[in-house]
């Protein structure tokens, strides 16, 4: 994310599983990071396309998740494995937020 313009503080926990609740990420959507940009919340390896996305758009939702931690996401880098990253705590459903 730094390499992709972003600020970045870290914070490594022992409890990560109280970090995810208190930020609202369910346990199906949940993986190895969790992190807080603009008012949203979002966990895993999600591309800086669409965490910049997120921001510009401004949708009414907790925030985006990729789910495990699938190889082709960024920061795991090897390469033919589809993912997608999920936009939650909508005010209806859900959703499919990116597919890369």
């Amino acid at each position: 994310m730094r390499a992709a313009g972003f600020e970045a503080t870290v914070h490594d926990v022992a409890d990560l599983q109280a970090i995810k609740a208190a930020n609202g990420v369910p346990a199906s959507l949940q993986s190895c990071h969790t992190a807080r940009v603009g008012g949203y919340v979002v966990e895993g390896h999600v591309p800086a396309a669409d965490v910049r996305r997120l921001l510009a758009e401004r949708p009414r939702a907790r925030g985006l998740a990729v789910p495990g931690m699938p190889p082709s996401s960024p920061g795991m880098d090897i390469p033919g494995t589809p993912y997608e990253v999920v936009l939650f705590g909508t005010s209806g459903n859900d959703r499919v937020w990116a597919r890369h």
